[in-house]
């Protein structure tokens, strides 16, 4: 009896010991963004969803998690300082990735007292110091680059792959085409992405250039409430021109996670 309760302990052992390597080794894919990747408590209240909602659809979740961490209303700034980023931080590893997506909210005041969110705009290394009537503490703010900047680097710091999308684009058209930010946000996603050497996806242009096939009427009933924020079926769209994406531009060995 003795002899069989040893060799029971030895399995539950092994088993436990197995369990606990699968479950360490297992990566992570980390989405951070707004509202546009996570609206609400993402059930899609007030028929707003955002892509993020719909990406573990896409993947093999007994090999790879998927966290989306995007909440609405936050830019680049304030998922850092509100220590969205470092909860994140705490348990990124190598061979996890993170997709992020900002620049909806970032464009707003740096020290107004409804929010206090902005950042400076383009990519420099420009700093400001305020005080922050929400936080009620002086801040230096940094540009909307050194924030994206940093969520690469750190990532990369921790062996983590980051992938920068574009904000994708609002339901604006213009002569039958859909008014991008390529002089803004769009723009210096991209060249933040390229200094720093991490994967890029031009949201921001294959959302307005699937828009444009589609036409403007048909693309309406995306945007029951604003011009921002997509239904379900324009947040599904998005997710699947996210994944194309992904496959596409292949980074690290996401592609072994896919369904």
């Amino acid at each position: 009896m003795k002899k069989t309760s040893s060799i029971l302990l030895f399995f539950f052992f092994v088993l436990s010991s197995f369990t606990l390597i699968y479950f360490k080794q297992k990566p992570t894919l980390y989405i951070i963004g707004d509202s546009t990747v996570r609206n609400g408590d993402g059930t899609g209240k007030n028929q707003q969803w955002g892509w993020g909602s719909f990406m573990a659809g896409y993947f093999d979740t007994t090999k790879i998690a998927v966290r989306n961490h995007a909440i609405g209303g936050r830019s680049s700034r304030t998922f850092i300082t509100e220590g969205r980023w470092d909860t994140i931080m705490a348990h990124l590893k190598k061979g996890d990735y993170v997709i992020m997506q900002f620049g909806h909210n970032d464009g707003g005041p740096l020290d107004d007292t409804a929010r206090a969110r902005g950042t400076i705009m383009g990519v420099g290394n420009e700093s400001k110091e305020i005080y922050n009537p929400i936080r009620k503490k002086q801040e230096v703010v940094y540009s909307y680059g050194w924030y994206m900047r940093k969520y690469i680097n750190d990532a990369k710091a921790k062996g983590a792959i980051p992938v920068v999308c574009s904000p994708i684009p609002r339901n604006d058209w213009k002569d039958g085409k859909v008014i991008r930010s390529t002089d803004s946000y769009a723009k210096w996603a991209e060249d933040v992405a390229k200094s720093e050497g991490a994967y890029f996806i031009n949201l921001n242009n294959l959302v307005a250039l699937q828009y444009e096939k589609m036409g403007e009427e048909k693309v309406k009933p995306f945007f029951p409430v604003d011009h921002t924020h997509t239904d379900l079926e324009g947040a599904k769209l998005n997710a699947s021109i996210v994944v194309n994406e992904l496959k596409r531009i292949k980074p690290g060995k996401l592609k072994k996670y896919f369904r």
